[in-house]
């Protein structure tokens, strides 16, 4: 059980010291500074989509020959299918500190929030279904691939933890709420976890599904949000520079560690 807890909540710390860097950065990321953090998040994402989450839903699948890729492109289509549902009917801003969003009735500090609620969605199914394998005794799932994704996850939520804190601080909001709002914004990572951890156990044969559906809720995350992020403005390599440091971290992890 402390193992599982362990696994559930390191993702959560990450967004926790990203949200405290209120007290430590002044008021505003630069925009370099945000598009390294925002490249570095997507690649840690990306890497972990493919080693962590596809690659052993195709290895599940083996046994069906030819036919071995039906889970995993059936499943991250269904994941990158339900990320633009709940993208086109919540009310949803980019995480652009700069960026206005769409014409809504909540503030623009309510919808940041949301934004970033949903975000943490896919990475909080992720942690919990690799968790579910290895409970599940799957030979090619084991609990250091559960930690080395929530590591790794944890370092993602690092720099997306500040990136969403400190627009807030820029509206006006004490520092103490702007910390108190991105750890609640992290909190949804353990308790979705949780809730994949308890369904998959019940559907023990829709793994590989419940796997590719974690990688393609977290690429869509990567490509709608993270990617035009770190490329818009002024040209600059930083985002690219960060994106491929972050992959190989995550890549470098799973594979030494998993």
């Amino acid at each position: 059980m402390l193992k599982i807890l362990t696994v559930l909540l390191i993702p959560l710390l990450g967004t926790t010291l990203g949200a405290a860097m209120v007290f430590v950065l002044k008021d505003r990321i630069s925009d370099n500074l945000q598009k390294g953090l925002t490249g570095f998040a997507a690649g840690v994402m990306t890497a972990a989509s493919f080693w962590s989450l596809l690659e052993p839903a195709l290895e599940q699948s083996a046994h069906m020959g030819r036919l071995s890729f039906i889970p995993a492109a059936v499943g991250f289509l269904a994941g990158m299918f339900f990320l633009l549902f709940l993208d086109v009917v919540t009310p949803h801003i980019h995480m652009d500190q700069s960026a206005e969003g769409p014409k809504s009735t909540l503030s623009k500090t309510a919808r940041m929030i949301l934004a970033v609620t949903l975000h943490n969605i896919p990475e909080g199914m992720a942690v919990g279904v690799v968790v579910a394998g290895w409970m599940s005794g799957h030979a090619d799932i084991s609990y250091a691939s559960a930690l080395v994704l929530a590591i790794g996850i944890a370092i993602q939520n690092f720099p997306e933890g500040a990136i969403v804190s400190m627009p807030l601080k820029a509206e006006g909001m004490s520092k103490a709420k702007t910390f108190f709002w991105g750890f609640l914004s992290g909190a949804v990572e353990p308790l979705g976890a949780l809730a994949t951890i308890l369904f998959t156990a019940q559907a023990a044969a829709i793994l590989p599904y419940c796997l590719s559906f974690a990688a393609g809720a977290m690429m869509y995350v990567v490509v709608e949000e993270l990617v035009p992020e770190m490329s818009e403005g002024e040209h600059s390599n930083i985002g690219t520079i960060a994106f491929a440091a972050g992959f190989v971290i995550m890549m470098i992890l799973d594979v030494a560690l998993g």
